[in-house]
């Protein structure tokens, strides 16, 4: 009865898990412990609450979890001068299309079993979902940390129900990675440190999205054109070979800008016109200086001198982020107008890490860069 509302309401898929001790929660906190949360504070924050769902519910007996596949049929974007941006946020803003199906389904529970006690979370609350759905016997954890589902691939996005009441469950699901490690020798930045075992702190997508600051400049060069998440890992996943355009791919297909979008169209971005192209999906979590901050990156990856004239442009946003990033994408494209450029605002620049930054590019250009005024001239 349940698995059939739950399609009624939108999801691909649904199973439930009796509440129980996980190993994860031991996992996690060995995994907060080591520090590879980065600078996601609120994870060790809420880190009881994950391990124990009573601390969320009080009384909960049951974990209901949901799934939404979100594959489009579309290939990402692969020349230097485009945007690369993670599948999942090509089409609509992922919490809301999925927090509207559960709050309609945990409504028509609540009248399908009066006095429910519960809540419902779509990747905002204190939940291990992939840990529950794999227990509820949805799919497996690979090796890259990603849930994976036999026919859905891992290109799938969770939701969970936490309630009071005892409910038919599932059985744990079976680990079908076997010897592959097709996750772990692609990745970029070797963020697959070991088998099921992520360090969110060199990992992309917490670089590009999470990652408030500066991004570390030994991972740089590996961001290549990517300026929000990474799909490396799920791209070379066999299981994903299966995977087949979901249901709901209205929802979640490109919407304009997501698709094919010039690097360099994206770096002058305003405030206001990154709010207006970005309306209603994930990309806004990254804001408009960390989004600027990456496409700045990409475009000193992109080997495109045509970059220069507009990176010299944004040398003076008034966002210290972005021009920390823009002086070390000038330092990799090189020329006369870069160092000219370089030199310039490290006359005029205050802030000490930006100051930094620009000594650093008219180092990589060959310049005999101090970090000083006096350098200027």
């Amino acid at each position: 009865m349940i698995r059939r509302a739950s399609e009624a309401h939108g999801f691909d898929r649904c199973a439930v898990a009796r509440i129980e001790e996980l190993p994860a929660a031991v996992r996690l906190r060995e995994w907060l412990h080591r520090g590879m949360q980065g600078s996601m504070q609120w994870m060790a924050r809420t880190a009881d609450r994950r391990c124990d769902p009573k601390l969320v519910v009080p009384g909960a007996k049951s974990v209901v979890i949901v799934a939404v596949n979100y594959h489009t049929d579309v290939p990402t974007a692969r020349e230097p001068d485009e945007a690369c941006i993670s599948r999942y946020a090509w089409g609509n803003e992922y919490h809301r299309v999925l927090g509207d199906g559960l709050e309609s389904f945990y409504a028509e529970l609540c009248d399908l079993f009066p006095g429910l006690n519960g809540r419902w979370y779509v990747d905002t609350g204190p939940v291990l979902e992939k840990a529950w759905a794999e227990r509820a016997g949805l799919g497996w954890i690979g090796k890259h940390t990603n849930l994976i589902h036999r026919d859905l691939g891992s290109w799938i996005f969770l939701g969970a129900l936490i309630l009071d009441i005892e409910l038919e469950t599932g059985s744990a699901h079976g680990d079908y990675c076997g010897t592959c490690s097709a996750c772990i020798d692609v990745c970029p930045t070797d963020a697959i440190v070991a088998p099921y075992v992520l360090d969110s702190r060199r990992c992309i997508s917490y670089l590009t999205i999470e990652n408030r600051g500066a991004i570390p400049p030994e991972f740089r060069r590996a961001i290549g054109n990517r300026v929000y998440g990474c799909d490396d890992c799920q791209d070379v996943c066999p299981w994903n070979r299966f995977a087949h355009e979901g249901a709901r791919a209205i929802d979640f297909a490109p919407r304009p800008g997501t698709s094919g979008a010039k690097l360099i169209d994206l770096l002058a971005l305003t405030e206001e016109e990154f709010r207006a192209r970005f309306k209603d999906s994930p990309v806004l979590r990254a804001q408009r200086r960390g989004f600027v901050r990456n496409v700045a990156v990409a475009l000193g990856n992109s080997g495109d001198p045509r970059a220069v004239t507009p990176l010299v442009q944004q040398l003076d946003d008034d966002d210290e982020l972005v021009r920390g990033h823009v002086a070390w994408a000038l330092g990799e494209l090189g020329g006369n107008r870069a160092e000219k450029a370089l030199r310039g605002r490290l006359e005029a620049e205050e802030v000490s890490w930006v100051r930094d930054e620009l000594g650093a590019a008219l180092d990589a250009l060959g310049s005999a860069g101090d970090n000083t005024p006096a350098l200027v001239g």
